[in-house]
């Protein structure tokens, strides 16, 4: 009987699993509190978070078949949008990473717009995103989107009540647009708790490598909670179109959010095994007559490490 452990793609599975894992340590460095009493109530908060061994494996196994679906979207011409909204810090940047953390970038797009310019400021409220949509053969994952309206723009004071209701009003179609055309428009919202963010919050206040992402707008957030709260449930009521359904992610355990998050992306696209010509490594050419040439030492990165 063949020993299991002796597979001939066993050795090569295990490779990839400890590079990926070696890999994602380094992402999660990002969620890592540099101080030792934040890191103490969190752990404290989250006793039963998945282990870090099962969850890389099942995050390699997701992967490899984000990897399927990517070919299958290029193959079939798809074009594919996924809607990434919820509160500040709920994890919507974290499982994006891992969705594109193996993927080609030239048809796994990530879209992040800052705030609108003046100029933008004055056009139809939906032309900004217009030119980020998917061509065929694409997937763009937006963080954030036009949903902004609905959420910040309204609680913040930055869009007028009219605007709100005006977009309440195109939104819907808008989106039945976008699938009409052809696009699978795919919307997730990252719910975490109160309790949670704020520790989150903390965490990015005591940890000198993620200070960055804190900003007043941030803070505010968490004053205005209730209108966050409220300014949601309105969105979900008046947005949720069958064309184009919400779906709820409960964010409060990272891996566990990011590992359902992706897991239901898959299920959403019917992809398949598409046909892949064989590839073979073709013979290098030699010249004898071909000398390398002599670069300057200066032209050489310093080896510090």
């Amino acid at each position: 009987m063949t020993d299991p452990d002796d597979h001939p793609g066993r050795d090569w599975l295990q490779a990839e699993l400890a590079d990926t894992f070696h890999e994602d340590i380094e992402l999660e460095l990002e969620d890592a509190a540099l101080s030792l009493e934040i890191a103490r109530i969190y752990k404290t908060q989250h006793p039963d978070t998945i282990d870090s061994n099962s969850y890389f494996h099942a995050l390699i196994r997701l992967q490899s078949e984000l990897i399927k679906l990517q070919d299958w979207v290029q193959h079939h011409n798809e074009k594919v949008v996924v809607i990434f909204e919820g509160r500040d810090s709920a994890g919507k940047g974290g499982v994006i990473k891992r969705i594109a953390q193996r993927l080609n970038p030239r048809v796994v797009r990530t879209v992040a717009l800052p705030a609108p310019s003046d100029r933008e400021k004055t056009q139809w409220y939906f032309q900004r995103y217009v030119p980020h949509l998917p061509a065929g053969g694409e997937i763009v994952l937006f963080d954030r989107s036009w949903y902004n309206r609905a959420g910040v723009e309204r609680v913040m004071g930055f869009a007028s009540e009219p605007q709100v209701e005006e977009f309440f009003h195109d939104v819907p179609e808008f989106e039945r647009m976008l699938v009409r055309s052809g696009i699978r428009v795919i919307k997730y919202w990252f719910s975490i708790t109160d309790e949670e963010q704020q520790l989150r919050f903390l965490m990015r206040i005591h940890d000198p490598m993620k200070q960055w992402k804190l900003s007043p707008m941030d803070l505010q957030s968490r004053v205005r909670w209730e209108q966050y709260t409220k300014a949601k449930e309105e969105m979900f009521a008046r947005t949720n179109i069958p064309e184009a359904p919400w779906y709820i992610v409960e964010g409060n355990d990272k891996k566990r959010a990011r590992l359902n998050c992706i897991d239901h992306f898959l299920s959403l696209v019917p992809y398949g095994p598409v046909p892949h010509e064989e590839v073979t490594l073709p013979d290098r050419v030699f010249n004898p007559a071909y000398e390398r040439a002599v670069l300057p030492q200066k032209l050489y990165v310093p080896q510090k490490y």
